[in-house]
């Protein structure tokens, strides 16, 4: 990997206090945001009194599974502002998921939440190895979608300069990449893999490029992709987590130093792990749904959230707050095909096995009589387009899945190019069950 000097400014004091002062940090402040949900938000005041809870029945941090969990249909069902603990007129910014069923979900901050957003932005860059002074490329998407001025703000904060180019135009994104020399780029996953087809298409080595951190986030992707992303472009590939609803990108990031899951920055989200279909927490080291609990938002305060992702909660390494492991997938994200539980981060897996195929794929679920079936679409690279190389490819690429995830399905080995590409997070599957 290029050189990355790792020295330079200090870590915060939190990043390195004891468990135990995080812990006392965490209970004082859960205590605080339980209140002020209570008193200032009619929609928790009301769940917590069906429930038969209050604020004071806290005690001690695992008290808090006496209370009920928040969902995405809350917040779709008191669109727009009445989950808001603050009035509206206290609210400096309102963002809005990315999601695209129905009516997004609306999300506000107070100029206090903008302030720690912007600190744990900062702080996730850092541990991706960005210092003051680099130049950030910043092509995740601005407007109502909270990566782009969530990553920008934070860039800004640590003393980046950035570049706010977010999505689309991949010709410009990588002229300018050659003309300012950004050693940091902040983008999803799938559209890295579209502004590394760029590189090429103009006849650029994408390890000359002055690029040594990338931030990638938004959307599953596998340790496959990072190596790829890493050796394409002889840098660190780093994952990002956040969640429009609990504050947006910047709930945890790797550190670069180890790579080895993401640490929460637990003074600002408590997390916990459930399970997804009793409710019951779960120890650290066990798979569940991940669930967060802001402990120092005003505008939104988020008691419970179920985010619907799967992952563990692990010891801290690099930092002293614990790590969640890589989100690989997400319980509303599985797909059941005849009783097996089906992620594409599972498929992508394969792809990435074949030398024959690039990684841009998409999943196209259809219904032939009574049974599902599954279709992958997948690109083959430029060398391997001939029909006998892409029936090799489907071969190889039908035995990885069914020796690996268990499924038989349909391969369709596309030519170059021929997948629709991604700006943001990629669609990945395409349901024509109906």
């Amino acid at each position: 990997m290029k050189h990355l000097e790792r020295a330079t400014a200090e870590l915060e004091p939190i990043e390195t206090a004891s468990v135990d002062e995080i812990r006392a940090l965490q209970l004082e402040r859960l205590r605080w945001s339980l209140q002020h949900a209570y008193d200032n938000s009619p929609f928790y005041k009301q769940r917590f009194d069906e429930k038969g809870v209050h604020p004071s029945d806290l005690k001690q941090l695992s008290d808090l599974s006496l209370f009920p969990f928040t969902t995405k249909e809350d917040l779709r069902n008191t669109y727009p502002f009445g989950m808001f603990a603050t009035p509206r007129e206290e609210l400096v910014r309102v963002h809005a998921s990315s999601g695209t069923t129905g009516k997004p979900i609306i999300v506000g901050y107070t100029a206090n939440d903008i302030d720690v957003w912007a600190t744990v932005m900062a702080r996730s860059i850092r541990a991706a190895g960005g210092r003051p002074g680099d130049i950030l490329h910043n092509a995740y998407g601005y407007g109502l979608f909270t990566g782009g001025l969530g990553a920008h703000y934070g860039g800004e904060k640590l003393g980046c300069t950035v570049v706010p180019i977010s999505g689309g135009m991949t010709a410009r994104q990588v002229m300018l990449m050659q003309d300012f020399s950004p050693s940091i780029i902040m983008v999803t996953p799938s559209y890295m893999l579209s502004i590394l087809d760029e590189f090429k298409k103009q006849g650029l080595d994408p390890r000359a490029s002055s690029l040594r951190v990338g931030i990638f986030g938004a959307e599953p992707w596998t340790n496959a992709m990072r190596q790829e992303i890493e050796e394409a472009f002889d840098m660190d590939a780093v994952d990002i987590y956040g969640l429009s609803e609990i504050i947006g990108p910047g709930v945890a990031n790797e550190c670069v130093e180890t790579k080895d899951g993401l640490h929460v920055w637990e003074d600002h989200f408590l997390p916990e792990i459930i399970d997804p279909e009793t409710g019951e927490t779960l120890p650290d080291g066990e798979l569940g749904e991940l669930v967060f609990t802001t402990l120092t938002k005003e505008g939104l305060p988020m008691v419970r959230y179920r985010t619907r992702d799967l992952s563990r909660l692990l010891p801290g390494t690099a930092r002293t707050m614990r790590r969640m492991e890589k989100v690989t997938g997400r319980s509303d994200d599985m797909i059941i095909l005849r009783g097996v539980n089906v992620f594409p981060t599972q498929i992508e897996e394969q792809i990435l096995k074949c030398d024959a195929l690039a990684p841009h794929f998409q999943i196209e679920l259809r219904r032939a009589g009574r049974m599902d079936e599954m279709i992958v679409h997948v690109e083959c690279q430029a060398d391997h387009s001939s029909d006998d190389a892409r029936n090799a490819a489907a071969r190889e690429l039908r035995n990885h899945i069914r020796n690996t995830v268990g499924i038989n399905c349909h391969i369709e080995i596309c030519l170059p190019e021929s997948i629709e590409r991604s700006e943001g997070k990629a669609k990945r599957i395409v349901d024509n069950r109906h």
